[in-house]
């Protein structure tokens, strides 16, 4: 049974608009933060600076991840106890959750990410130094790895489980939830200080994202490729590069300190056109991925 389809025997037209009020509740706190970044004299690089200056880069990054924790437990409760549905429905349409599939899209990011960083680092090298410093490296080792993954599960949850499932038995149709919540997850990263420093070309790279995140979910009838790409893509270039435009700025191994000039957009938005398309034939060839079209664009059945 397909991922949005399963729960349309046990989903009414009234429990429907149970979805409503988690996702004004998240939307709407983005959006004032939002707000308040747009009309705030300091930029959100500015922001980010200064919690560094005054709490270090380890407590200041703890700081920025831990409301997603506070997120997560809040959707899961959300789910099990007012739509009373299983967090296995909201992860999968397989009798139980498939942790292989996790594992193998985490090591396809994986590599990714370090063969990127190779090309990169042999075509500019003067755009980076080693950055490693053993205590400072360690505490943030331990931070990321418990709370890289909850920021980057719940984001998954929400947009391509809850919110996906709740736009799609709303509409009844796969392709109106591929496209709404793909954009709206790329817009919500309008707040990050990379928009502000590569302007606004890089949300082609964001919402991109989103519709891979996307498709690999509809097409796979479950978060858990999504879970393992994301958890990957976040924690992986954490540790291993960080900069002073970006929203994480980590104690990470290596650091790069090339100009703002210098930096290109097309370095993110490439990713979108070249390796999305490689990690979709290898999830499409190994999980034997078949009827695109239904399974994208369709109607529930």
């Amino acid at each position: 049974m397909k991922y949005i389809d399963q729960l349309q025997s046990q989903v009414s037209k009234r429990q429907i608009l149970y979805y409503v009020p988690f996702t004004c509740f998240y939307l709407m706190i983005m959006f004032i933060n939002w707000l308040v970044i747009k009309f705030s004299s300091i930029s959100t690089k500015e922001t980010i600076n200064s919690q560094i200056e005054i709490l270090g880069k380890n407590i200041a990054f703890f700081q920025l991840i831990i409301p997603f924790a506070i997120f997560l437990l809040l959707l899961a409760l959300w789910v099990l106890f007012v739509h009373k549905q299983s967090l296995v429905r909201l992860t999968t349409s397989r009798a139980k959750i498939d942790g292989k599939r996790f594992g193998f899209a985490f090591a396809c990011q994986a590599i990714l990410i370090l063969v990127s960083f190779a090309i990169s680092y042999l075509l500019n090298p003067t755009n980076f130094v080693f950055n490693f410093n053993a205590p400072a490296f360690l505490g943030f080792f331990f931070i990321a790895l418990i709370f890289i993954p909850i920021q980057t599960s719940f984001e998954e949850y929400f947009f391509r489980g809850y919110l996906m499932q709740g736009v799609g038995l709303a509409t009844k149709n796969r392709g109106i939830a591929l496209l709404v919540t793909s954009v709206i997850f790329g817009l919500l990263h309008l707040a990050n200080p990379e928009v502000e420093t590569l302007g606004s070309g890089i949300m082609v790279y964001y919402i991109g994202t989103g519709f891979f995140l996307g498709i690999v979910t509809l097409m796979d009838d479950g978060l858990e490729l999504a879970l393992g790409f994301h958890a990957a893509n976040n924690l992986i270039g954490a540790l291993l590069v960080t900069s002073s435009w970006t929203v994480f700025q980590t104690n990470s191994l290596f650091l790069n300190i090339a100009e703002q000039a210098q930096v290109s957009v097309w370095e993110f938005i490439w990713q979108v056109f070249v390796f999305y398309p490689i990690l979709l034939l290898i999830f499409a060839k190994k999980y034997q991925w078949k009827d695109w079209k239904n399974r994208l664009f369709g109607r529930l059945a």
